[in-house]
């Protein structure tokens, strides 16, 4: 483990998913037609820190955070973890120390924690998968530490995941992430489904987390101002895209990307009148060269047909 290695890099990450075609001969025989839900992404991840990855529905995000945990393999590029590439990795045996490295933390903790499960059995079997314990009582312990880090009580290990809110749900998915031992962790929408008191809760619950284990996040939304809070970097992602990347203050306070604007103002200003950072009716985005904001930017010039904007924010 190097320290000046970043945790996680994409080298040129690319998405292509295929669909059938109902009349194919419409399309000059071709029986099926493709788009990329991420395009050509890259960015570095130092260990520690948190990236936030910012972008509407359908923008690529959840479909990247699938390819970085391995749920899904990228069409194109690379994905590092710690010097390790793991679009390389083939078989369970390879992946299994990097899934306990590796965790996820999901939008909707009522789907992802298995119903049938007491809290306690949750938490426990990444400790049995991985044999980070030696015995019963040592893995107990564990799970009452992980337990009181989130905020619960070792009472509350005896429980059915129904028996709780939705942001307690929530806790107990961070509480079985940290019972992995986990060093980087994917946070998918994870406050998203809560109010936005609980969403605090959240928020500083893995912010304190970050400061007391050295974790790195890469975490996922489509609310700027909860990116803003958590993040050191921001990317921006549209139409599978990253149109815009750069330390979180400067794309706050300074983006460079007329789509990273359009979000700030619906985000922080809905009801300001700021025609520059208007997002216009179009047609949707493309995948051809130039940048795929374009049809719905106000402010597009011709040359955005041939050129993307670079995704690094100056």
């Amino acid at each position: 483990m190097l320290p000046d290695r970043p945790m996680l890099r994409l080298d040129a990450v690319s998405k292509t998913y295929g669909a059938a075609l109902r009349f194919p001969a419409l399309w000059g025989g071709h029986g099926r037609t493709s788009s990329p839900a991420v395009d050509n992404v890259s960015f570095d991840l130092p260990r520690g820190e948190t990236f936030g990855l910012v972008g509407e529905s359908g923008s690529g995000k959840s479909t990247l955070a699938r390819i970085v945990t391995g749920l899904a393999a990228p069409s194109q590029g690379a994905v590092w973890f710690d010097g390790v590439n793991l679009t390389r990795l083939r078989t369970r045996a390879q992946w299994l120390p990097m899934r306990r490295r590796i965790q996820m933390i999901f939008q909707d903790p009522g789907s992802s924690l298995d119903p049938r499960w007491k809290v306690r059995d949750i938490i426990a079997e990444p400790i049995r998968t991985h044999s980070l314990r030696t015995s019963g009582a040592m893995t107990e312990r564990r799970v009452h530490e992980v337990l009181s880090l989130v905020g619960l009580s070792h009472r509350d290990g005896l429980r059915y995941p129904h028996e709780f809110s939705g942001g307690q749900r929530q806790r107990i998915s961070i509480a079985r992430a940290l019972a992995a031992e986990a060093e980087f962790i994917v946070c998918d929408e994870p406050t998203s489904a809560l109010d936005v008191s609980i969403q605090a809760q959240i928020l500083n619950i893995l912010v304190d987390l970050q400061r007391e284990f050295g974790l790195t996040y890469l975490f996922i939304s489509h609310n700027l101002p909860v990116i803003g809070f958590v993040s050191h970097r921001i990317g921006v992602m549209y139409a599978g895209r990253l149109v815009e990347c750069g330390v979180a203050q400067d794309v706050l306070e300074n983006p460079a990307h007329p789509y990273t604007r359009a979000l700030l103002e619906t985000a922080l200003r809905p009801d300001a009148d700021a025609p520059h950072a208007r997002v216009e009716e179009g047609a949707p985005p493309g995948w051809t060269d130039g940048c795929a904001f374009r049809s719905r930017c106000a402010v597009a010039m011709p040359e955005c047909a041939q050129t993307a904007p670079g995704a690094t924010n100056f």
